[in-house]
């Protein structure tokens, strides 16, 4: 009898067990088979419909973050994972989807209530994706981390700062994307589950937390491999690497300037120039040797940067204004000065060169000037790429580019990514270029720069951005004046204007002095007039950089986000496209209307959270192996392009841990803030750096293999 009644206990015991896993394995937020779960929004003019069991979304370039919004009422405090499995449609390149949930009130800016995650799809697949949910958290702390991107209580997310008993909201959505994407949902929920343990340093009071930050300008609290303790280690480090260097000298049969010294030999012209050659786009170095520019951005001992007004409790070990290290709250970079200017920075410390000094000595300047050419040959590289040191480039031991963020009047109701556009129809526009060249004279008349860019991710907006912007401006914009002589020659009189453009204006001096928004009937005449100050600007840049340098490459202005009239007309004016692209690979790029021009990729980069630093860069990966292989596969993806002239990763070292001027804090070096290289990148850079002509041209031989491998499948 008791046996019978231990089992029946033991029958029933399971049945509950089974019966509560049923009822509680996770909580579902869209499930194709129950379509009244939650309402669904559709964000900034996506077309979204279900399509069988699943949510189809159609999402459109133009658009800033279009998407999904699901709003409920769920507590997913016992939930450890979302767990989302979407198809990418399309043919693009992996699907880049932010993931966000929020509570009552919240805040993006200031991160509170929020949780993000970045994810990809890969190109016509459906891919299944667990992101882990945080912990609880000294939210108290992490809302005294300003100044930077992610703080160290973002480890669970880009964001991490939310109640999860109340979530009210989920939003799926391509942030700022750069082509028109087609996607299904299939389902989200959150799994039901124990959560991984914080470690000890997350339940900090804050008065022992501060300062997170130690003399090096690393993370206290977090151990990692390579992390620097004392100065002995740093010149360790250094001993470990110039080992490294001599017995990795480089990359045979290269040229003078680093071309491909054993490929066709061309004219020599004594300056870089473009030219298409069996069906594929390649530079020419000054001696006639063919040219792939494989580089580096921010070569520059002065990357790690960071603010320290109202945040000094953050950091220990600063030194005092008599200590040999005082000079590092002075130095400066030359390129970010003006954006620190800008928002009023005061007082800075430069922990990237203060570990410089702390490695080679009293003579660090000119002892990192010099590896910084062996190191780039050493690794494959052989490109200084814009925004890095003058006295680093102008050595004359590797090519170099620069960059040229033009000074004159702005279109004053125009919105900058960086800076607002300028008015090329302002006669100041062409005197501040010229200016500007001229002072950079030595370089443009030296073999060893391939070229110049002019400008930097410029907000194009859409088609007919430019002009609406132009008509919120004052009546003294010159770009305004110009428009208005271009409606005037069109309309003859006001009165035509007013009936097309459904407006009253008496005059067209009322017209001039308007700053309202562009009305809804001038959309035809604000395109027109966009592509005109669009052709107005690269037609003058080209003009005057020809006048100065007419042997220089115009590498064109770094194109983030565009529209299709924007690039078609530089492409008339610019020597080479230039495009900032962070994507998992460039298998799909090309350019629009079957455009034929040389591209160089100005930007691309790949981060993880596995050494010290808060945020992974713009592209995530798992760990330092995943992140070295990451570079290795965009490279050569870029290689078998027939466009593609060349790559620049953004940028030489890492960002400082607590953020640079606009908070990037970014893990995006070859080497972290005390010069250390990233040695699972360094491995993949020299695998594909080796054999770079070989894979450019599409054949194998021995001549330069890969130190770090026996056998590249090519």
């Amino acid at each position: 009898m008791n046996h019978f009644r231990f089992l029946f206990i033991a029958v029933l015991g399971l049945m509950l067990v089974a019966f509560k896993f049923k009822e509680e394995p996770h909580i579902y937020f869209f499930k194709g088979t129950d379509r009244s779960i939650n309402s669904i929004v559709a964000l900034q003019n996506s077309i979204v419909k279900l399509q069988g069991n699943a949510l189809n979304v159609q999402t459109k370039q133009e658009e800033e973050a279009p998407g999904i919004q699901i709003k409920g009422n769920w507590d997913l405090s016992k939930c450890n994972q979302l767990v989302l499995e979407i198809t990418n449609h399309d043919l693009l390149g992996d699907l880049p989807l932010t993931v966000v949930l929020e509570n009552k009130g919240a805040s993006m800016g200031k991160r509170r209530g929020v949780f993000l995650e970045r994810i990809y799809i890969a190109p016509n697949q459906t891919n299944k994706v667990s992101i882990a949910l945080p912990n609880d958290f000294s939210k108290a702390i992490d809302e005294q981390l300003v100044g930077m991107r992610m703080t160290p209580f973002t480890k669970w997310g880009l964001i991490a700062n939310i109640d999860l008993k109340e979530v009210v909201s989920l939003s799926v959505y391509v942030n700022k994307p750069r082509y028109n994407w087609n996607w299904s949902v299939n389902y989200i929920k959150a799994e039901v589950g124990e959560k991984q343990a914080n470690p000890a340093w997350m339940s900090l009071q804050e008065k022992d937390f501060f300062p997170f930050i130690d003399q090096y300008g690393q993370f206290k609290y977090q151990e990692w491999p390579g992390k620097i303790h004392n100065d002995q280690e740093l010149k360790d480090q250094g001993q470990k690497e110039f080992a490294d260097l001599e017995k990795y000298p480089g990359p045979i049969e290269r040229s003078k300037f680093g071309g491909w010294k054993s490929g066709p030999k061309l004219k020599a012209t004594g300056s870089f120039r473009v030219e298409k050659i069996d069906g594929k786009w390649w530079m020419v170095d000054p001696e006639g040797y063919l040219f792939w520019s494989h580089g580096v951005v921010r070569v520059t001992p002065h990357a790690g940067i960071t603010p320290l007004d109202g945040r000094k409790h953050y950091f220990s070990g600063l030194p005092k204004k008599d200590d040999a290290f005082a000079e590092f709250y002075t130095t400066h970079d030359e390129l970010l000065k003006p954006y620190y200017t800008a928002r009023n920075i005061d007082s800075t410390y430069d922990f990237s060169a203060a570990n410089i000094k702390r490695k080679y000595g009293e003579h660090w300047r000119e002892i990192y000037a010099d590896l910084a050419h062996q190191r780039l040959k050493s690794w494959g590289l052989n490109t200084i790429a814009n925004s890095s040191d003058k006295q680093i480039f102008m050595q004359r031991k590797t090519v170099y580019t620069d960059r040229i963020e033009l000074k004159s009047p702005y279109i004053e109701g125009s919105k900058g990514m960086w800076w607002k556009f300028n008015d090329p129809f302002d006669p100041q526009f062409t005197i501040h270029f010229r200016k500007q060249l001229l002072e950079r004279e030595k370089e443009l008349n030296d073999p060893w720069c391939l070229g110049f860019f002019v400008d930097n991710e410029i907000n194009w907006g859409e088609e007919a951005t430019l002009a609406e912007w132009t008509l919120q401006s004052p009546a003294t914009q010159a770009a305004k004046i110009a428009f208005v002589k271009t409606l005037k020659t069109k309309y003859k009189t006001i009165q035509q204007l007013n009936t097309v453009w459904k407006t009253n204006f008496k005059d067209w001096q009322l017209l001039l002095e308007s700053r309202e928004k562009a009305p809804l009937g001038s959309k035809v005449d604000c395109i027109a007039f966009s592509k005109a100050i669009t052709e107005e600007y690269f037609k003058k840049v080209r003009t005057e950089f020809k006048k100065v340098a007419p042997n220089k490459l115009y590498l064109g202005c770094r194109f983030a986000r565009s529209n299709i009239n924007a690039v078609t007309i530089g492409a008339k004016y610019c020597d080479v496209m230039s495009y900032n692209i962070y994507a998992q690979t460039l298998d799909n790029f090309k350019l629009p209307n079957n455009l034929d021009k040389p591209v160089l990729i100005g930007e691309f980069h790949f981060g993880a959270l596995d050494r010290g630093l808060f945020h992974p860069s713009l592209i995530k990966t798992k760990n330092q192996e995943e992140r070295g292989q990451a570079y290795f596969n965009y490279v050569k993806s870029a290689l078998r392009h027939p466009s593609i002239i060349g790559t620049h990763w953004h940028q030489f070292a890492d960002q400082a841990t607590t953020g640079r001027f606009d908070g990037e804090n970014f893990q995006v070096g070859m080497v972290d803030i005390c010069d250390t290289p990233y040695w699972e990148t360094i491995a993949k850079i020299r695998e594909i750096g080796y054999r770079l002509y070989e894979t450019r041209q599409g054949k194998t031989t021995q001549k330069n293999k890969s130190p770090y491998t026996d056998y590249i499948d090519y």
